[in-house]
């Protein structure tokens, strides 16, 4: 089976060596200097789920999409959420094969949005990941926390039995996955997640475990929380849990334990001064909560804090 990677970024080397470990041909898109760094180093993978070394002879990287073959089974894209439009141009301008699934392994809400802007929704796929990844090096990742089996469906037409193959891959190489038919739940619970943590995690830079010991952290995450079920109750949209209260109780006993020595995404990319994912997480509470009438305020401030910070940059990259 052969599998393109888009994004040599942290999940997408977590995915890589799961699959090249269970016997994929796989290969990965990225750009200099993370190109070179995999050609002469491979892949190390640390941390929780067991440690792992990927000689460079047993996979490709490339710079360009245009050198890579045109024939995969399946194409993950592992990219920030804010890179979601150009990386769906490149794909669509050089990538000719017509019926190879696009799997999003992104946070947020709307990236699938863009990808059904230049491709049929029967190929577009989400993925719903759990699973902490932090680049020591350019071709090292290590895993923080492994909270969940990774989560693989369609937000248009149900079961993704297309994906099996590539379920089964993962899982094989170490990296759990399974294919659902609701995966909408699982990407919003996430959402319920991540937009109370990991922006004030980058705030008042933080591990998630003291976030949840302060009742002034608790108060904002609650009330986060309680637009985001109003956001998705107006908006049509359901998760695992009926109300924000079942799930405020679930998130302080069961969740946020066992991530609770974890940082923020957010907060690595405002300490390496990169472009954040806020407008993908409580900027899209935001967004789709005025699309139907309701003001989310408290995921409004959060976006706005965050905003404000990336405004402060000098030589920023994004």
């Amino acid at each position: 089976m052969k599998v393109l990677i888009y994004g040599g970024g942290a999940v997408g080397l977590g995915l890589a060596r799961a699959l090249v470990d269970s016997g994929c041909a796989t290969t990965i898109i990225d750009i200099e200097p993370t190109v070179t760094a995999l050609r002469t180093h491979g892949i190390i993978q640390s941390g929780v789920l067991g440690d792992f070394a990927i000689n460079p002879e047993r996979f490709t990287v490339y710079d360009s999409i245009l050198k890579a073959d045109d024939n995969y089974d399946y194409m993950c894209v592992c990219i920030k959420s804010y890179l979601s439009e150009a990386t769906a141009q490149d794909i669509a301008s050089h990538y000719t094969h017509k019926q190879t699934p696009i799997v999003l392994f992104q946070n947020g809400w709307g990236n699938a949005e863009k990808f059904i802007s230049y491709f049929d929704k029967e190929r577009i796929f989400n993925a719903r990941v759990m699973t902490g990844f932090m680049k020591q090096e350019l071709y090292h990742v290590i895993i923080t926390v492994h909270a969940d089996a990774i989560r693989m469906g369609s937000l248009y037409h149900g079961y993704g039995k297309r994906l099996l193959s590539l379920a089964e891959a993962l899982t094989t190489g170490g990296m759990a996955a399974e294919v659902v038919n609701d995966v909408v739940k699982y990407i919003w619970a996430k959402m319920l997640y991540n937009c109370a943590l990991n922006p004030l995690g980058a705030l008042f830079n933080v591990e998630y475990g003291d976030l949840g010991k302060s009742e002034y952290t608790k108060a904002i995450m609650d009330d986060i929380i309680t637009e985001i079920f109003e956001t998705m109750h107006r908006a049509g949209y359901t998760t695992h849990f009926s109300n924000a209260a079942e799930y405020i109780n679930v998130f302080y006993e069961k969740l946020l334990p066992p991530t609770a020595k974890h940082r923020s995404s957010m907060l690595q990319d405002i300490q390496a001064k990169r472009k954040t994912e806020i407008d993908a997480l409580n900027g899209a509470v935001v967004a789709l909560a005025q699309h139907y009438g309701y003001e989310a305020k408290v995921n409004g401030i959060i976006t706005g804090l965050i905003k404000f910070i990336e405004s402060t940059y000098t030589g920023a990259t994004c």
